[in-house]
């Protein structure tokens, strides 16, 4: 008999034959397979007879009467054909193709395709309005009023079923199925045993292999639907109505399952490959490249719903819930996708993009919630109901390149400091009286602009990059000072090189004061970005502190010499080195300015009464009287510098001062001057009034003793009373003078008390 091809043409549309069918079926299909090769024999001269007629009649003016005039042919009687158009000459070249194949087939000839390209433009795009309007009103009456017909009491050949499915004259089908079923139900009822004839059990096995065919084709359809012609929509109506009915029937002998979950599969399979037709080009072709494909992701599930809304829900009953139905297929096919896209990013703006539109465009108005697709869409249906773990992952991802392109980003700020600074040697700018370097707010906008973005995406995100961020800035503060150092060592004697320490004091500490914002968000790290700041603007302060206190220890040194009489050199140097830096530290931040030009004055004063403790020179002759001359003038003007820093440290303007009347008055007076100094300074002890003494020209004798003897009892009578924050001689070390017993008789010894 003659086969059925994969080209054969049903009305211009091609019908695929099920998968394995008519290999594995034509061996097993027992029941009416000779039947319908002696009918093709039978009805050969009657089936041309009957071409010729339909050739001769066929016109726009007897359409009508042919249609009811072909009685003898079942395909054409069947409910399953759509209704024809008497005007269109489109259907009028189908039919007679339709008729041309089928009478060519069934004498074995194969098939033969029909070109309609004179007419089928011209025809379709004058009458696509109308004809939209006329086929929903069709399916929807079809739907509404359709019954399904009586079953046949004898069924076709299990070869003739299977070419009905074939042509998708499904209704047909259908009740011929069902006929052969109940004619297998009677028979296995009949014989009532366990071990069936070899035919009954090959008609079960033919009804398995039809019902998977039919099960097969519909959902070809169902998968096609959306792109289907308009007239080839209420195919639909028999699919719905063919799942009903079986459901209704589940559990009878020879009744297959699963009708309802096929027909979902075979939405949700057409879902998947509208969505992979979307263009995807690839990072080569456009940087852009997924924030491309999103947009036209999401443009073609609009489209597609809309046709769901438009062309197909009135193909199907209500309790089908359609729309609902491809919404949730949309929202599978979509997160699918979404998984395969996740595996080819890898920059930051594709991670925010894919995450961006899951969270927010896909439920919005641009997608799920579109206009077009309202009232019937509902707002709990428009969010994306992705896994968790996958929206996290997506996160965690965008979190660690965000990472890594930070760490990129901040080793480019060294770099570009280095390019256009370092090696330029370029003076730091001054912003509002301050050195500014600019890192700060190069680093700060960086973060937040970041930090801003995840906002929008949403809260969790943006905890994640807090931290992401955070953990990164906290090893920046090492590599830049090892840079840095690296660097400016070979420059620490210019002034260039302080204007660059107190240039990143600034900015680091502002970046501190930025960082502050994110301390309700991430606390924990960021406490350790701000210790790790606090180390670097330290050691970068104690670093400009150690190069002052190098650059004047040795004019500080050369004081209270011999050659410290006539030569003013040294103190010149000291006092011009201390203004320099006076000058450099104006343009410090104010936090660290007054901490540091405290720390300038404290060493200041310190070595410089250090001086006087070192036993090196001896005042004879009168000279102590020009030695404390020389040291209150200095100390004036040492003075007048720290006041013009702004020192908070005027507890040590009086030392000075009340040193040189020590120096410069009697021996007998020194005992009465003793007093202020130990008032303000309860820290001294014995040693250093002994250097001073020294220094004056006291070195042993009576004298020495009662002065010695004084201040132990001004101490005792002081106790705690003194302020011991104002420390200054316990930071200074006094020379032991080994010849200050020297020749004292032992009765003087009562004298001497413990040092206090």
């Amino acid at each position: 008999m003659a086969e059925t091809t994969k080209e054969e043409v049903d009305g211009g549309n091609k019908v695929n034959d099920p998968p394995e069918w008519d290999e594995d079926t034509t061996k097993g299909l027992k029941n009416g397979g000779e039947q319908m090769e002696s009918l093709v024999k039978e009805k050969s001269l009657g089936v041309l007879k009957t071409f010729r007629r339909s050739l001769k009649g066929f016109s726009p003016k007897t359409q009508k009467d042919k249609r009811s005039e072909n009685t003898d042919d079942q395909s054409s009687n069947s409910p399953l054909r759509p209704p024809h158009s008497p005007n269109s000459a489109v259907e009028i070249t189908g039919s007679l193709a339709r008729r041309g194949a089928s009478i060519r087939q069934s004498l074995g000839l194969g098939t033969k395709k029909y070109k309609q390209e004179p007419l089928e433009p011209v025809t379709e795009a004058m009458t696509l309005p109308e004809e939209q309007t006329e086929v929903v009103d069709r399916v929807l009456e079809l739907r509404d009023t359709y019954t399904l017909p009586e079953i046949p009491h004898m069924p076709l050949s299990v070869m003739e079923i299977n070419r009905l499915i074939e042509k998708e004259h499904l209704e047909e089908a259908y009740v011929n199925l069902l006929s052969l079923r109940l004619e297998f139900q009677r028979e296995r009822q009949a014989l009532e045993q366990e071990d069936y004839p070899i035919e009954v059990v090959n008609k079960e096995k033919d009804l398995g292999l039809l019902c998977g065919t039919l099960k097969n084709k519909m959902s070809a359809i169902v998968h096609n639907s959306s792109a289907l012609p308009l007239h080839n929509k209420e195919l639909l109506v028999y699919v719905s109505y063919i799942i009903l009915e079986e459901e209704k029937r589940q559990g009878e002998p020879g009744a297959m399952e699963g009708w309802r979950e096929a027909w979902k599969e075979a939405v949700l399979n057409g879902v998947r490959d509208t969505l992979k037709n979307v263009p995807l080009d690839s990072r080569e072709q456009n940087a852009s490249w997924l924030a491309v494909h999103l947009g036209l992701l999401g443009k073609a599930v609009v489209e597609d719903l809309e046709r769901v809304k438009t062309e197909l829900l009135s193909s199907y009953p209500a309790d089908f819930n359609v729309l609902e139905t491809y919404v949730s297929c949309h929202h599978e096919a979509v997160g699918e996708h979404l998984k395969r896209l996740l595996l080819n990013v890898t920059e930051l703006k594709d991670y925010y993009a894919l995450l961006d539109f899951i969270i927010h465009r896909y439920p919005s108005e641009k997608i799920m919630g579109s206009s077009s697709l309202q009232p019937e869409l509902k707002e709990d249906q428009r969010a994306l109901p992705l896994n968790k773990d996958f929206l996290n992952q997506i996160k965690d991802k965008y979190c660690a390149r965000l990472q890594a392109d930070m760490k990129t980003s901040l080793n480019r700020i060294i770099d570009l400091e280095k390019e256009e600074m370092w090696n330029e040697k370029r003076t730091p700018e001054i912003d509002e009286g301050i050195y500014s370097s600019h890192i700060d707010m190069d680093i700060w906008t960086n973060i937040k602009g970041h930090v801003q973005g995840s906002r929008r995406i949403d809260v969790n995100l943006e905890q994640k990059v807090v931290r992401s961020c955070l953990e990164e800035l906290k090893n920046f503060p090492k590599r830049f000072e090892s840079a840095f150092v690296e660097w400016s060592s070979p420059l620490s004697n210019s002034f260039l090189w302080a204007e660059y320490y107190i240039s990143y004091i600034n900015s680091f500490s502002a970046l501190k004061e930025h960082m502050e914002s994110y301390k309700d968000t991430c606390p924990i790290q960021l406490e350790l970005v701000q210790k790790e700041i606090d180390r670097l603007t330290s050691s970068l302060s104690r670093a400009v502190m150690e190069n002052f206190k190098t650059d004047v220890k040795p004019f500080l040194r050369r004081q209270m010499t011999g050659k410290w009489f006539s030569f003013d050199e040294d103190f010149l140097q000291l006092i011009r080195r201390t203004k320099i830096l006076s000058e450099q530290i104006k343009c410090m931040i104010p936090k660290h300015k007054q901490a540091f030009v405290n720390e300038v004055h404290f060493f200041v004063v310190k070595e410089y009464v250090s001086q006087l403790m070192k036993n090196n020179y001896l005042c004879k002759n009168r000279k102590n009287e020009t030695a404390a001359t020389k040291i209150k003038n200095q100390w004036e003007e040492l003075k007048e510098i720290f006041r013009d820093m702004n020192s908070t440290l005027g507890w040590l303007h009086p030392v000075g001062n009340q040193l040189s009347d020590i120096i410069g008055c009697k021996k007998s007076d020194v005992k009465n001057n003793l007093k202020p100094l130990v008032d303000n300074y309860p820290d001294i002890r014995k040693a250093h009034l002994s250097a001073v003494l020294y220094f004056r020209g006291i070195i042993r004798g009576r004298e020495k003793h009662i002065i010695l003897q004084r201040l132990v009892e001004l101490k005792q009578k002081t106790g705690s009373a003194g302020n011991r924050e104002q420390a200054l001689f316990s930071e200074i070390q006094a020379a032991v003078n080994t010849d200050c017993l020297a020749g004292t008789p032992f009765s003087c010894m009562s004298f001497i008390g413990p040092e206090r």
